[in-house]
């Protein structure tokens, strides 16, 4: 299946920054779910050798597809890292997914595995799931289901059958992973899954090697042994990659969150790991600078000392470092991505020098678009286009006026799995410049602002995509809403809802039987969709929504 490989010979090869990783950090430990068990370099590739064999025994071959469905864990790391190192396409599936939705994206990847958390197989139908070979548990010991006595009988005796693959001992010169080429197809991310339209990005190993490049040369203060938060999900790019593989491949230690990452878990988190870098999304530092900083910085006295200049400079330096503290005390530096920080918490930052910068990205692109260190970051942008790649404005004048974010280079997907459609609309000129369908400017110094997200996506707490549009077929399909619009209110997902007042009047009726069944759509909208999400509330609209000549709503207008 493999055939060894080194990063010396093979400069632009995922597997040998990988291999040349687990060799040089092989006594320090990896992977850690946070209260619970953890991984030495040595056993993550001895895992990763014996799933290999699993792969062999399941006539997975380098090409062939295996799904990942599962909660943050060392095992879902483990388990990607075995997909890569073996040349086979991982399929990683949100665990927040419904039965039908997880049956549909395993069906429509054509996976021959699936690593699977235990209480997600026991919702699953494996009649449903007709392409499966097998699933194996991912944080539990045990094989969920297999169609092949060899891979039933393989695991049964699998230590067996590693020790006579490795019969005196098992070293770091035992390592010998796939020799990936650029154009190879290494990861297949669905970007949403919630209603069946699901988006298949095909990622190749050019991709993923170039994210994990650039975070080695940019991030270079993260050293063997520093440890990790890992909080967002491991099913989306931005945790895949930047949070999980790149430290990885430094030799720093994950630790897992093995609940919510609600400010309360994170907080102690950071106590015990004191990491140098943390990787989030807005929401987490949002609820930590309002409930930490700004109540105490809002009283009276506090007020009236922070027009004093000199005491101004001395009390938010002393934020500042308690701040710190509040990060584990050796954070060097913040990187929020997937949305934009609330102006008042950015200004906030920039004010005290926290060491706290926006980047830009999508799962098209591996995630990486850009990124500025702290120090050379300027408010209200996301950096600059990042190594190996081109960035264009379709703007007559693109430092004034927004214009469609096209890119093009080594981190772009290459198309849509099985939708020629989705991806002639992505790469519309055919020149490989693909449209973000984010609108953006830039100026002289390259760097970027995002002026809007064209395709709309919401993002949750913990970084999942939410799709407004989505939710809104449901709740457009329920009684008496004429039409609706989903937004996002500090971080609760609202419905504005047009309620049908002619449909209501034939029922008779009024205002607060309108709101009565509004409550009762609200349930049942809910009922149907994912966890992550739901909605929190409604408001009825007095007036229809404003639209535009063609009638789409004019979306602008409503957000917060």
């Amino acid at each position: 299946m493999s055939k060894k490989v080194n990063e010396k010979h093979h400069p632009d090869s995922l597997n040998a920054i990988i291999e040349n990783a687990v060799r040089r950090d092989w006594e320090l430990t990896a992977f850690s779910n946070m209260g619970g068990a953890s991984y030495q370099y040595a056993q993550v590739a001895e895992l990763v050798e014996k799933l290999h064999i699993l792969f062999e025994a399941a006539g997975v071959r380098p090409g062939d597809k295996v799904a990942i469905c599962g909660k943050n864990s060392s095992e879902w790391a483990i388990a990607f890292i075995a997909c890569l190192t073996s040349g086979t396409v991982a399929v990683p599936i949100l665990h927040e997914f419904k039965p039908e939705n997880i049956h549909n994206l395993v069906n429509h990847s054509e996976a021959k595995l699936l690593f699977v958390d235990e209480a997600i197989w026991n919702k699953l139908d494996e009649e449903s799931l007709k392409g499966l070979t097998g699933a194996l548990f991912l944080t539990e010991p045990g094989l969920a289901f297999s169609r092949s006595q060899k891979l039933t009988s393989t695991y049964q005796t699998l230590n067996e059958e590693f020790g006579k693959r490795f019969p005196e001992s098992f070293s770091p010169d035992d390592i010998s992973y796939y020799h990936d080429t650029p154009e190879e197809l290494c990861v297949i991310n669905y970007t949403s899954g919630s209603t069946g339209a699901s988006k298949g990005v095909m990622l190749p190993y050019r991709s993923i090697w170039s994210n994990i490049r650039y975070s080695i040369d940019h991030l270079d203060f993260l050293k063997p042994g520093d440890g990790m938060v890992n909080m967002l999900p491991l099913g989306h790019l931005y945790g895949m990659v930047i949070e999980m593989l790149h430290p990885f491949v430094k030799g720093c230690h994950c630790h897992f969150l093995t609940k919510a990452p609600s400010p309360h878990v994170l907080l102690k988190a950071f106590a015990e790991v004191r990491p140098k870098l943390i990787i989030t999304v807005p929401l987490v530092l949002d609820k930590i600078i309002r409930n930490n900083v700004f109540p105490k910085l809002n009283k009276p006295l506090m007020k009236v000392l922070l027009h004093l200049p000199v005491v101004k400079d001395k009390i938010y330096a002393k934020v500042k470092a308690e701040l710190i503290k509040v990060f584990g005390g050796q954070v060097r530096e913040i990187i929020v991505g997937g949305a934009p920080l609330n102006p008042e918490v950015e200004s906030f930052l920039y004010k005290i020098h926290f060491p706290v910068t926006v980047g830009y990205g999508m799962t098209e692109c591996g995630p990486l678009l850009t990124y500025a260190p702290p120090q050379e970051s300027k408010p209200h942008t996301v950096g600059r286009i990042v190594d190996r790649m081109e960035v264009r404005i379709d703007s007559p004048d693109p430092e004034h006026v927004a214009g469609n974010i096209l890119v093009k280079g080594a981190n772009v997907m290459q198309g849509y799995f099985k939708n020629q459609k989705a991806t002639d609309e992505a790469f519309p000129s055919g020149d490989g410049w693909m449209n973000t369908g984010d609108m953006g400017l830039i100026d002289k110094d390259g760097m970027i602002t995002i002026c809007g997200r064209s395709k709309t996506m919401i993002l949750g707490p913990s970084g999942q995509n939410i799709y407004p549009e989505e939710i809104e077929h449901i709740v457009n399909s329920m009684p008496l809403v004429a039409e609706s619009l989903v937004i996002d209110d500090h971080g609760k997902l609202v419905a504005l809802i047009y309620p049908d007042r002619d449909a209501a009047a034939k029922q008779h009726l009024d205002e607060a039987g309108i709101e009565k069944v509004m409550q009762d759509n609200l349930k049942a909208v809910n009922h149907r969709l994912e966890s992550y999400n739901r909605l929190n509330t409604f408001r009825l609209m007095e007036v229809e929504f404003e639209k535009t000549p063609k009638r789409s709503i004019k979306r602008y207008l409503y957000q917060q």
